[in-house]
């Protein structure tokens, strides 16, 4: 099951102070709108998404985003659009700039 492996609580916000802060409640209906927040051990939000009621969140895509800012902590390199664990990944520098197609080839379906 994905999130098995989460070494951190996740919480729920019954009260919704926590949306207010986030900008995701709403006072009419009394509720949070699906949002997810990505906030690194500094406490700098580095994601964020805020989808409306009939569309839920994708937690593979969370773990995914997870694991891509953790490797980019680690390694200093930069994550494709796409990029999977063990991917092929970037090295940021101004030789970079318009020029990422040249570098990258998204894998083929």
């Amino acid at each position: 099951m994905v999130g098995e492996d989460i070494p951190f609580p996740m919480v729920s916000d019954q009260t919704g102070e926590v949306g207010k802060l986030y900008g995701v409640y709403d006072e009419e209906e009394g509720v949070n709108i699906r949002g997810r927040f990505l906030i690194d051990p500094e406490g700098i939000i580095q994601a964020a998404e805020v989808l409306s009621p009939p569309v839920g969140r994708n937690p593979a895509e969370l773990i995914r985003q997870i694991k891509a800012y953790q490797h980019h902590q680690m390694t200093g390199e930069v994550m494709p659009s796409g990029w999977t664990e063990g991917g092929q990944t970037l090295n940021p520098s101004p030789d970079l700039a318009g020029k990422v197609w040249k570098v990258w080839q998204p894998p083929k379906e």
